[in-house]
């Protein structure tokens, strides 16, 4: 699986990952089955049945197209139609638990589904090759985008839970904790943030040299001193106490 940043307008990072080629086929070939169920449906039920079979026979040649017509349409605007009802899912996605995204950080719309179901054409339908265009172009993209999700600016995410508490600004802390500085208020969510994003990587690293230059930085923007004595315990300390208190404020 890739990692998909999306930048909004509001200039914010947020970081998705991309649905998986076998997640994506998974959610086709259930979106197929359920086609393949309404065909049998529509067999049994009107043609088998009701007859109508025996009724087209009776009709011309532009008659018996148009009814057959009818009854291809929930099968030719099915994937427009679902996404747009439930918001960029089929229901070969939310089975999955993927779905279809603008690469803006907007709520993809009916023009965006519009453009992907168009664009279809060209990655599933043409003969001899029915699927491969789309395979391979959503091997080979950045972002695993098929043709049609290029054309309207969108990607395919994954919604199963990838994050857990170290990728937040969260920090476990007991009922009983604490609080040993006070002044971090002085910092923002975005602030502790960047300090444990760069804490976490330095220390994978062993870099002291850029823990030591966030203990300053930290120190000269909030004005507490470092008491522990430990650059490594000082940061943890920090990212407690700003939990403690902006859970509790």
């Amino acid at each position: 699986m890739s990692e998909l940043s999306i930048n909004t307008t509001q200039n914010v990072k947020i970081n998705f990952i991309a649905a998986s080629i076998g997640e994506r086929l998974g959610a086709y070939f259930i979106d197929a089955s359920v086609k393949i169920a309404y065909i049998l449906v529509v067999w049994f039920v009107f043609f088998y049945w009701l007859k109508v079979g025996v009724l087209m026979d009776g009709l011309d040649s532009w008659s018996a197209r148009a009814l057959m017509s009818l009854f291809a349409i929930p099968l030719m605007f099915y994937s427009l139609t679902l996404e747009s009802i439930f918001e960029g899912q089929s229901i070969g996605k939310i089975l999955l638990k993927i779905k279809v995204v603008k690469i803006d950080g907007y709520q993809a719309g009916f023009g965006d589904y519009l453009i992907r179901w168009f664009f279809g054409i060209i990655d599933f339908f043409i003969p001899i090759i029915y699927g491969l265009v789309a395979l391979i172009t959503v091997i080979s993209s950045k972002k695993a985008q098929r043709l049609g999700d290029m054309a309207a600016g969108t990607a395919v995410i994954t919604l199963k839970n990838n994050i857990n508490i170290s990728h937040t600004i969260l920090e476990d802390i007991g009922t009983s904790y604490v609080p040993t500085y006070p002044l971090v208020i002085k910092l923002s969510d975005n602030d502790m943030r960047i300090i444990k994003e760069t804490f976490n990587k330095a220390a994978d690293k062993n870099d002291y040299e850029i823990i030591s230059k966030l203990v300053a930085k930290i120190e000269s923007v909030t004005g507490i001193k470092n008491q522990s004595g430990n650059n490594s315990d000082f940061i943890r300390v920090v990212l407690k106490d700003y939990n403690f208190y902006t859970q509790n404020m």
